[in-house]
């Protein structure tokens, strides 16, 4: 049985309570039409205009009754350009999820690797440890059929069993192991930073990060993660070029607890996170992680990233 990232982060929420790289976008072709990237601002100063990203959303967004082509075809007719897709250890389902994409002209353009939350990596294990070795191998593996250029880790969970000093010297050991295989199939792995208990500062995911001293090993930022403990801005422009791929949520503090909300409904900046974006020169994915919906929703959701990220009426 898959365990969602999904259900950890609302998991944590109810805790809390308690308390890239890549050209030829449309995007791309209508910054061409806009002008460039930039524009003067009525004081003089540069406006950021459309950002040249890619636009995407997780597999589990588009409504399961579909098939997996009817699935793939109604994100790319709402607005998507790319989707990213779960770990799939049965070879016939990933061939059959490659062709679906492909019927619909959609790119697999990532996998969330599905087994780093149950097994994580800095477990003291080695039983665990295997299995989440294993599942990051399968994803790397999906990554390569589908023709993605980048798979997701959580790379460990702090917990009462495990210090941050051992969620970090563990998970980097592991990871390591996994850089050969990374590079033998041309596949980034990009570590997440979620409610984990670690990785707690865009300073500290920095230092992560370049630890590795290898072009295999990049930063998968996720805008409305960071929202109740520091600015996404701020990690943006601090992680940089680091960043090879990004997840948007948005986060809203409230009376009496938090929420995860749609897109421009929660307390992300979002001219903030926009501009920054532009300031270290991302062109990338930009990949919706929402709740899932029928069309009119997923058609929304496309606007809004439209609206709120790229910049476009």
């Amino acid at each position: 049985m898959r365990s969602t990232r999904r259900e950890f982060v609302r998991a944590g929420v109810a805790a809390a309570c308690g308390l890239g790289i890549g050209g030829g976008t449309l995007a791309g072709e209508l910054i061409t039409k806009a002008g460039g990237l930039s524009s003067s601002a009525a004081d003089g100063s540069q406006a950021t205009a459309v950002l040249p990203v890619k636009k995407g959303l997780v597999f589990d967004m588009l409504p399961n009754k579909l098939s997996y082509t009817e699935r793939f075809k109604l994100a790319r007719e709402v607005g998507f350009e790319v989707v990213q897709a779960p770990t799939t250890p049965d070879k016939r389902e990933a061939e059959e999820i490659e062709k679906a994409a492909d019927a619909a002209n959609i790119r697999i353009d990532s996998v969330m690797n599905m087994d780093h939350w149950k097994y994580p990596l800095s477990s003291g294990d080695s039983a665990v440890v295997a299995k989440c070795v294993e599942g990051m191998k399968t994803s790397l593996h999906n990554a390569k059929l589908w023709g993605s250029d980048a798979v997701l880790l959580v790379p460990a969970v702090v917990n009462a069993e495990t210090s941050y000093r051992e969620a970090w010297t563990r998970s980097q050991k592991e990871i390591q192991k996994l850089i050969p295989l990374a590079a033998e199939l041309k596949v980034v792995i990009a570590i997440e930073e979620v409610w984990n208990k670690f990785l707690l500062s865009p300073l500290e995911m920095q230092k992560y990060v370049a630890e590795f001293e290898s072009p295999w090993i990049k930063a998968w930022f996720d805008v409305g993660n960071v929202v109740l403990y520091g600015y996404p801005q701020d990690w943006i422009r601090t992680l940089g070029k680091s960043i090879y791929k990004v997840h948007l949520k948005d986060f809203k503090r409230k009376e009496g607890g938090y929420a995860w909300v749609n897109l421009g409904d929660g307390d992300v900046d979002w001219a903030a996170v926009r501009q920054a974006f532009a300031e270290i020169g991302y062109s990338g994915s930009v990949i919706a992680e929402l709740d899932g919906g029928d069309e009119a929703y997923l058609r929304d959701v496309s606007k809004r990233i439209d609206r709120l990220l790229i910049g476009l009426a």
